[in-house]
This record gives structure tokens, sequence and C-alpha cells, in this order.
């Protein structure tokens, strides 16, 4: 079998790697990948937003299966190209990752289809929304509505930040197109889990829970970033929000998407807040998550493929996966700066030192090879992942393992998992 993969960060390492050791023994692509996925892929000098010269080397390859780690190649229509040419992908179609590609689309789903969620207002005009702002109450949130890597959205505590959150989405576009109107939410206050969830067009399927860092620094300060570490299961998501999760949320969203004519397959990914009047949708993605996906993914037992591709032929059951019992955790290590501007091409030292643990994996994200060496090539460097019995015990592998693996003004959150612990 032979599976193509797109996308080059931490989260397509961790499918990769996963992918590697399904018992069919697939033959892996992984395009355009990092230094982590070279060790167990070929490296295809491809990006991952390059659709074009995607669907050119898939048409020629012919893989049994694409597997799509990013939002962009699949809010660009990647899997309608693919399947318009005979080729399987896992992965929603165009209209369908609107969800993750609108937060204003999120939101109108989420309303029309009785999905709990924050009340909002959209603006256009950066006029409109300062006037709105000066007559609430605050902390309030603002997001640009379309993609932004996970960094089009200010958590305001005053009307000091709300201005500056307009100006830099409205006015001075810091996130392009994708800041051509934004949102005012309410400030959901609560304790935030992720649940990713399979979803075959009519069956779903919810993987382990897990929770996320998105704060630079530690104590949840700092701008938002794409996410400084993570753990799973999260002890938040209890037995009896189970079944109101499926329901309420990844339900309901289906059931909305179908009344469109919309056919989800793939994986959705909820952000949710757990708070006194219950869960509540802080967003939707249409990939895995990232961190998120390091430390769900190495906690399911046996072969991943076969699952995949239930997703894409419709055949999906709650008995295809098992999971381990020990928890995982992944702490970030990122390139100073990040995630505003920073350094790349610095040697990344220690590697094979920082693995050296048992059940400890260092999954790549922004890493390269220069001169026979690996080297930062993006914010989010390396996510030195472990399982452990415990959370504690798995969270005590990570640390010690990011004292072997250096790189010129590394920095990460030395406060993963505090509030599970």
């Amino acid at each position: 079998m032979k599976i193509l993969v797109v996308g080059g960060g931490g989260r397509e390492h961790t499918l990769a790697w996963k992918l590697a050791s399904d018992s069919c023994k697939p033959e892996l692509f992984c395009a355009p990948g990092n230094a982590g996925t070279l060790e167990i892929c070929t490296n295809l000098d491809i990006g991952a937003e390059d659709v074009d010269g995607l669907l050119r080397w898939a048409i020629e390859n012919k893989p049994d299966i694409t597997v799509v780690g990013p939002e962009v190649p699949l809010c660009a229509g990647l899997t309608d190209r693919f399947n318009d040419a005979g080729l399987l992908v896992f992965g929603p179609n165009k209209a369908a990752a609107l969800l993750e590609g609108s937060k204003l689309f999120a939101k109108e789903i989420m309303q029309a289809g009785g999905v709990p969620t924050a009340s909002a207002v959209s603006f256009v005009s950066a006029d409109d929304a300062l006037a709105y702002v000066a007559d609430h109450s605050f902390p309030l949130v603002i997001k640009a509505d379309g993609l932004a890597a996970g960094k089009g959205v200010y958590i305001c505590a005053d009307n000091k930040d709300a201005e500056k959150a307009i100006n830099d989405v409205l006015v001075a576009r810091e996130f392009g197109d994708a800041g051509s109107e934004l949102l005012v939410e309410e400030c959901l206050v609560g304790e935030e889990v992720s649940i990713l969830a399979l979803i075959d067009g009519e069956n779903i399927l919810m993987l382990s829970s897990s929770q996320d860092h998105k704060r630079a620094f530690n104590g949840d300060k700092g701008p938002n970033t794409g996410g400084m570490g993570a753990y799973s299961p999260a002890p938040i998501m209890t037995d009896e929000l189970w079944p109101v999760v499926k329901e309420e949320v990844f339900q309901r969203t289906l059931d909305e998407l179908k009344k469109r004519g919309i056919k989800y397959q793939g994986v959705m990914y909820a952000g949710l807040m757990v708070t006194a009047e219950g869960v509540k949708v802080l967003e939707f993605n249409c990939r895995f998550g990232d961190p998120e996906t390091q430390v769900v993914i190495p906690r399911i037992k046996g072969d991943l493929v076969p699952v995949l591709q239930a997703c894409i032929d419709g055949t999906l059951r709650d008995d295809m996966i098992e999971w381990r019992d020990e928890s995982c955790a992944c702490v970030v290590m990122a390139a100073g700066g990040y995630p505003g501007s920073y350094n790349k091409g610095d040697a990344v030292l220690g590697l094979q030192d920082g693995a050296v643990k048992e059940n400890v994996i260092v999954f790549h994200a922004g890493t390269a090879i220069k001169d026979d060496k690996v080297v930062t090539s993006g914010g989010r460097v390396l996510g030195v992942t472990a399982l452990g019995k415990d959370l504690r015990s798995a969270l005590d592998k990570v640390y010690v393992s990011l004292t072997h693996i250096e790189f010129d003004q590394a920095q990460y959150r030395t406060d993963i998992g505090k509030k599970a612990l």
C-alpha cells in the first residue's frame, strides 16, 4: 500500500510515525515533510498548499490513500480535486472544510443546529466594531473570520486590548483576506478540552480527550500560538460529558451540514469549553489538531489504516479503535520569539539523547536538513512526547528529555498539564 501524507509539521510526523507501524507496512510519502518524517517517509519537494503540484504527483504515482494534515489545502479543495481524479483522500471536501475556513460559517451552523456556543456579532467595519465593544463589558474575544494559523484570536481584557485586536485584523490586515471580517464573541469561562471525532458522513467515532495549551507562556500568559503542549486523556472530560458532546456537538453539527447538502468525511476537531452552564464550542477544525494529535495518536492500539479507510468508504464502527491505558504528554520546543519573528537555520542538538527514555518520541515540527544536520525551520520546532502510567509519569519523562535537546534561544512552557495534576 502507498500512502501520501500532506504537510510538514508535528501532526504529520505523528501520523506518519503511526502509519509506519501499521501491519500493512505502507510505503510512505510526505509532502513536504520535515527532518523527522525523512526517517520513515520519502519526502517530496511539494508544498502542502500546492494543490496542483500534489495532484500531478498523485495522478502519476497513484497513492492508495492521501492523508491531509493542514487545513489550507482542505479549504482550497484538495479532496474535491483528488476525488475528481479518482483518488481517495482522508479529509473533508471544500464545502465541509469551510467549518474551519470561516468562523462566521461555523457560528451560523452552530446557531442554526442548536449547538451550544458563545454568542457573537460580526463586523467588516473597524469603526462599527469599535463602537460595539465600547458599549459592552469585558472580557471579550475577537476572532479573524478566516484561516490565521491559530493566531487570529484575541482575548481582550479591556477596551485597549479590543482596539488593538480590531486594528490588527481590520485595519493593519495582519491576517490578509482572513481578516476581511471579524467576530466579537462573549468570553466563555471554564476549562478547555479538545475532542477529535472521526466521521464517515453518517457515523461518528470520538477519539480520546486532550487538552491543548494555546498561550505562549506559563500560567496561560502571552499571545495565542498554534499550541505549546498537550496531554491526553483530559480529566475535565468526565464520563457524563461524552454522550452530551456526541449528541449536542458532533451530531447536531453533522445534521445541520446535511440539511445544506454537505457531507462530512474525515476528522472533525471540536475545541470545547466546559462551563458552569455545560459544554460549549469554542471552534471547529476540519483536521487533526496540533499538538493534540501528538498525544492522542500514540495512545491508539493497533492499526490506523483500516480506520482511515472506513471514514472514506462509509463503514466506520465504534469498535474500530482500542486505547492504551497510559497517559501521553507533549511539550513543544519553540524558536525564540515565537509566535512573533524568530530565527531559522539554527542547529538542533541532542535529539538522540532526548529520545533515549522508554516510550519517549521526539516529533519534528519546524525542522529541516542542512549540510546533513537537523536545523530549525519553523516557530514550533519539536514536540517532545512521552507515554507514562499516569500523566505525572509522562510529563516527568518529557521534561527530563527536554534537558538533553538544545538549539539557540529555545523556549518551552514548564507548566503543561498543571491543571490536570
